[in-house]
């Protein structure tokens, strides 16, 4: 276990190769960040139960155990702390696995420590609060609290991620108006298209999925993007 000292925060790093890891803590460190490096998935897992960091930045290919069974525990016992993940397999699979487990984004190695560093501010702005004047918004059964960042379907309570609840915000913010999976890329997650549209295309099964019979507010506008339309 490694540490550097809290600024805004203490972000968890579980990444076997050191000299990853090293460079990673250097940047997050530059940008005031505390940083914690675990380098085995048993290892990082106690460490996400014990110090609760703000954000954590998972390997996929740990000793032990992976960062997509880190993230499952983490999930089943109710801890929604954002998640990054790392692969070095640029495929769909490890994509789509990881996000549906609930993570907030992925990054395919080798990739910038700049980059990483920007997309771990993105997912921490998206779990910062409202901002000034938001308001409940509702569309059909689903009701949706900026304030409390907190969602219901029907009469249920919906546990969401935050990056699959600004998803979900977003689309309720302006009720039947048709996002392309380019404008929600870029308004949502905060990077362009070239990141790749098809994580877009998981959370919305996510958030259908986990918004149960209730999922069809979202609905698929064919060629085009997603709306929330009762």
């Amino acid at each position: 276990m490694e540490q550097t000292p809290a600024g805004k925060g203490l972000v968890l790093v579980v990444e076997d190769e050191r000299p990853i890891a090293d460079l990673v803590r250097m940047y997050l460190a530059r940008e005031g960040f505390g940083v914690q490096v675990e380098q085995d998935g048993a290892a990082g897992l106690a460490a996400a139960r014990r110090v609760r960091p703000v954000a954590c930045v998972l390997d996929i290919g740990l000793p032990g155990m992976d960062g997509t069974e880190i993230c499952r525990r983490l999930r089943e016992s109710g801890d929604w702390t954002p998640v990054i993940f790392l692969t070095a397999r640029d495929d769909e699979v490890d994509r789509i696995v990881g996000l549906e487990l609930g993570a907030d984004d992925y990054l395919t190695k080798p990739f910038s420590p700049r980059e990483l560093v920007a997309r771990v501010k993105a997912v921490l702005r998206r779990t910062a609060g409202p901002p000034e004047g938001a308001r409940t918004r509702q569309v059909g059964p689903v009701l949706l609290d900026p304030e409390r960042r907190s969602v219901r379907a029907g009469t249920e309570p919906v546990a969401l991620t935050p990056t699959e609840f600004d998803l979900l915000a977003h689309l309720m913010n302006r009720p039947g108006r048709v996002f392309s999976r380019e404008e929600l890329l870029a308004s949502v997650w905060g990077y362009a298209a070239h990141a790749g549209t098809r994580t877009v295309d998981v959370h919305v099964a996510q958030v259908r999925a986990k918004l149960g019979r209730y999922g069809g507010v979202i609905r698929t506008v064919r060629g085009v993007g997603y709306t929330a339309d009762a």
